[in-house]
């Protein structure tokens, strides 16, 4: 028996994992008899994993014991069941494959809460096995019972519970099917112990058809026409880029068409990378701590072209202000996304990898000779971008500036490697000042804004990508929630690079609090940097964990802290930026307010002119 919630996914675009997808069908049509546990097993090997984050315990031990004797599946244990989850979502945004995380019952299960509601707030495809106490004592409070399916339901694409040992393959490989499929996202499958233990007979491979569910991934050719034509009437365009873009992996397909409309084009804090910062039409971060050009060129359009986005709070600012004088082309793969916060004039539903070359062809056949001159546009917004360049004031207390730390370890370390950031100031902080050449080289938590997402995640992208330097930007408040994954790394030859951006503060608290409480910092000094009691002291708690440590208290020594930490690659190295608490993230749109009055430091609004 299998109950389970069929809920709207939730982020643009689909991706198409490569081995994972191809070993579908492997595997022999007979019947085997075997266990449900080894049933689990069998069916992720024939699902093409390689890896598994995890942590056993009583419900779900029954499965821990074959997955001992598989010589295909690498299991990493963790120290948290949280790191677990955001291991699986840092491996999956690395890979574009689907990340695979396992938990036993209670605990061990609510404890991946906060990396499901994570990964659905960001459309990551990603399973999760969590053992459930046996069928006979389900509803009785039995020890370490929890309805798992019941909390999942409204933060999860698709929730199983599993009593009947024969339904295991097939909800497994059902969840992997509707994890990657359409928008990507999050999938619960929760099976009793009874299930796991109880005899089953194993055929390979199970129907994964899911009754009313068809994700939609070629667009409607009279929506894309319309869509043409408002492109080839438009005066000031720009390209509102989100993550469904690179869930889709159409950066290409967003190449050719930006150079062919030639208008500025704006990602978002999950689409970083998905056009690189070094190329001329890109203008940069758009929302709340936006650059003034990208702000600026989406208030100012005339057509936003929005490609895998959600106009999320965070980028609108006060919706009803936003893009005032904009008609909207929206492209998503969510029909449940389109005009639910912003109305669409034209509605696309579709794989932005489908679409977008249709909407080129389109361009090209109908519209080559007729496309607008946007020079006038572009004459507009590179004033902008002359006038209101990113930029930082160096501190003037001593202490290192954090926006020059990440310059630096960007510059020295290069847009091949993966950057994986925490939530707060140093995430605004690495969104700006760390190049962003391309997609899936930032990983962060967006949506949910989870704090201790950075060491996990980045310890999931090292895993995924063994050959790539991965870098864990967190804060010292993000930091001491996750650390404990050191260990994980440290024991499975996992060399993440952490710099720890340490304000001795929770940052992005305490700017808030200077900017609209009257500098009272309420229970945001941490005492974890220069002058404090240093607790914990960050170098000593690495090295207890068999890292290498390091610690850097001034912007000259920036350079050679770094060199240093990229030499070492037989662990995971610490590097403790001691930086200012003064430091701010400019610019800044204050919340319940415009986009218009975005600020690019205290009480000063920059001059936007008026639009060509």
């Amino acid at each position: 028996m299998t109950t389970g919630n069929s809920t709207s996914p939730h982020e643009s675009s689909s991706s198409q994992p490569s081995n994972q997808q191809e070993t579908i069908t492997a595997g022999s049509a007979d019947p085997i008899r075997m266990t449900g546990s080894q049933a689990i097993v069998r069916s992720l090997e024939l699902l093409g994993v390689t890896d598994i984050f995890g942590l056993p315990g009583g419900a779900i031990l029954p499965t821990y014991d074959p997955l001992f004797d598989s010589e295909k599946l690498n299991h990493i244990l963790v120290r948290h069941e949280q790191g677990a989850g955001h291991a699986a979502q840092g491996y999956a945004i690395a890979t574009g494959n689907v990340g695979v995380c396992i938990a036993t019952s209670g605990p061990g299960a609510t404890n991946l809460l906060t990396p499901l509601a994570d990964a659905n707030m960001d459309s990551v495809p990603m399973v999760a096995i969590t053992g459930q106490v046996a069928s006979s004592v389900i509803g009785t409070d039995a020890f370490q019972e929890a309805d798992i399916v019941g909390m999942t339901m409204p933060i999860t694409k698709h929730s199983f519970m599993v009593r009947d040992a024969q339904e295991i393959p097939r909800c497994i490989a059902t969840a992997f099917h509707i994890a990657r499929t359409g928008r990507p996202g999050p999938v619960l499958v929760d099976i009793t112990k009874d299930a796991q233990q109880g005899m089953m007979d194993f055929t390979w491979p199970p129907k994964t058809e899911v009754r009313g569910y068809k994700p939609v991934t070629q667009g409607h050719i009279k929506q894309i026409r319309e869509a043409a034509r408002l492109i080839a009437e438009a005066q000031r365009p720009v390209f509102y880029v989100g993550g469904g873009l690179t869930k889709a992996n159409a950066s290409e397909e967003l190449m050719s068409l930006a150079e062919t409309i030639k208008a500025p084009v704006v990602t978002t804090l999950t689409a970083r990378g998905a056009f690189p910062d070094s190329h001329e039409q890109n203008l940069g971060m758009p929302g709340m701590h936006g650059t003034v050009p990208a702000v600026t060129a989406l208030q100012k359009s005339d057509l936003l072209i929005t490609l895998g986005a959600r106009f999320d709070d965070r980028v609108t600012g006060v919706l009803d202000s936003f893009a005032p004088g904009a008609k909207v082309i929206h492209i998503d793969i969510d029909p449940a996304e389109i005009s639910k916060n912003r109305y669409a004039d034209v509605p696309i539903v579709g794989d932005l990898k489908n679409v977008l070359p249709d909407l080129a062809e389109i361009l090209a056949k109908d519209y080559s000779n007729s496309l607008p001159d946007l020079s006038g546009w572009w004459t507009y917004l590179n004033k902008i971008r002359t006038d209101y360049p990113l930029g930082y004031v160096k501190t003037e207390d001593g202490l290192g500036s954090p926006q020059y730390v990440l310059e630096r370890i960007s510059a020295l370390t290069g847009p091949d490697a993966i950057y994986v950031s925490g939530v707060g100031q140093h995430q605004m902080w690495s969104a700006h000042f760390i190049k962003h050449e391309k997609p899936r080289h930032f990983i962060n938590s967006a949506g949910l804004g989870t704090m201790g997402y950075s060491v996990p995640a980045a310890m999931g992208a090292q895993v995924g990508e063994p050959e790539k330097v991965v870098w864990a930007i967190d804060g010292d408040g993000c930091f001491q929630m996750t650390n404990q994954e050191l260990a994980t790394c440290v024991q499975n030859n996992i060399p993440i690079k952490v710099a720890i951006i340490n304000n001795s503060s929770l940052g992005m608290v305490r700017q808030w609090q200077n900017l609209f409480y009257d500098g009272r910092y309420s229970n945001t000094h941490l005492k974890t940097g220069h002058g404090t009691e240093r607790i914990p002291d960050f170098v000593k708690l690495a090295e207890a964990y068999g890292c290498a440590a390091l610690r850097c208290e001034s912007d000259d020594d920036v350079d050679d802290t770094i060199r240093q930490a990229l030499e070492i690659n037989d662990r995971p190295v610490v590097v403790d930026f001691t930086v200012s608490p003064d430091a701010m993230v400019w610019p800044m749109v204050p919340a319940g307010v415009s986009n218009d009055l975005i600020q690019i430091a205290k009480n000063t609004s920059p001059d936007f002119g008026d639009a060509a």
